[in-house]
């Protein structure tokens, strides 16, 4: 059942244009160990036999090559035990924010203002390796959803289904983001409204 609901999120990451060919990563944390896609995998058309078991460490318990993003799954399962789920993708807006180096923080969508306090972008480090890992999951402290300098973007939740709506989510913020500095900047959302928007969430 959990491998099949990989299966499902990495189709629809694929038919939401949110991966492109080998990138990304998928993962949920078991009572096992954790499942993870294994390296050179397409989300958009896995297979059982795609998802690897890994321990808490990263070694692999199952048969198959996990992916060489593992460390990055293993490191925010280690720093939030309410994560449960993790996805690592690549999206189009997303991606150019975070080679721009930019995070996501203007106040321009009461939805947005709801589901995310901004989206900070982790230092630049070699894709796969540990500095990356431990770059990216200090932001996980407080956030659920942080790009990666020249890289992609990385969602967590208690669940995949959780996970991929934040990444739905969070890219249609980068996007909306951009369109309005096309049309020559945004009209932020005030203060005392962002305050009303802030005390409905707490309700």
């Amino acid at each position: 059942m959990q491998k099949k609901n990989i299966i499902e999120i990495g189709r629809k990451l694929y038919e939401k244009n949110l991966t492109v060919g080998t990138s990304g990563n998928i993962s949920i944390k078991t009572k096992k160990g954790i499942l993870i896609t294994a390296a050179g995998t397409v989300l958009g058309s896995l297979k059982e036999k795609d998802i690897v078991l890994i321990d808490e460490s990263g070694k692999e318990l199952s048969e198959g090559t996990a992916s060489s993003e593992k460390m990055l799954h293993v490191k925010i399962y280690e720093k939030r035990k309410d994560i449960k789920a993790i996805i690592h993708t690549h999206p189009v807006y997303l991606t150019t924010f975070a080679s721009c180096h930019q995070c996501l923080n203007e106040p321009i969508m009461s939805e947005t203002i709801l589901y995310f306090e901004d989206i900070p972008v982790a230092e630049y480090a070699m894709p796969s390796s540990v500095e990356l890992a431990n770059n990216t999951v200090k932001y996980f402290e407080n956030r659920n959803v942080v790009m990666m300098a020249n890289h992609g973007a990385v969602a967590a939740a208690e669940n995949l289904e959780k996970a991929f709506l934040k990444m739905e989510t969070a890219e249609y913020y980068a996007k909306v983001t951009l369109n309005t500095r096309i049309l020559g900047g945004s009209k932020y959302i005030s203060n005392s409204e962002i305050q009303k928007l802030m005390d409905l969430k707490n309700k």
